[in-house]
């Protein structure tokens, strides 16, 4: 089993971290810090720079955690956070991934919950540190809080799209 959570760990949190890499760089294949704010303003959100670097610097942050098994619910419960978001941006696509869909962030969202609750087995750094026996209502709480989280950020930084904006999007999916 702890084999099989290192595996789980180290690609889904590698995976995210590097989302969040190619959000604030041109690495991985990112278009830099102005690209990602770009990302943002064309799914319809708020701040710029500022929202790209800090859903960057979440995606890094909790993938890395993950990846290694460090404050994995608190982790799980960031990238939630971000996936959650993500996945509000290609709700109106549908579920599936062919579509530009959801599937993707839901999968992400649904294994860093997986996670929250069976803990990061014995190949972690919270096993090395003594902290693997979180209390169930912690790993609850990270699953409630992650995906609220990403919801009350698509509301507070999510702008209606502008009749201009709206009209560029119909000729651009043509």
């Amino acid at each position: 089993m702890d084999a099989g959570l290192l595996v789980l760990r180290l690609v889904v949190g590698l995976l995210i971290a590097g989302h969040g890499v190619q959000k604030v760089s041109f690495r991985l294949g990112g278009n830099g810090l102005a690209g990602g704010a770009e990302e943002f303003r064309r799914d319809g959100f708020r701040g710029g720079r500022l929202t790209a670097l800090v859903a960057g610097a979440s995606q890094i942050g909790s993938g890395l955690f993950l990846a290694v098994g460090l404050l994995t619910p608190l982790s799980a419960m960031a990238a939630m956070g971000v996936m959650t978001v993500a996945g509000t941006v290609k709700w109106p696509k549908g579920l599936w991934v062919q579509n530009d869909g959801y599937e993707y962030p839901l999968v992400l969202v649904v294994v860093s919950a997986a996670l929250a609750l069976t803990g990061p087995g014995r190949w972690s750094v919270d096993h090395a540190l003594g902290v693997t026996a979180w209390p169930v209502w912690v790993a609850v709480a990270a699953i409630v809080m992650g995906p609220a989280s990403g919801l009350l950020t698509r509301v507070v930084l999510h702008r209606p799209a502008t009749a201009t904006e709206g009209a560029r999007y119909a000729q651009a999916a043509e």
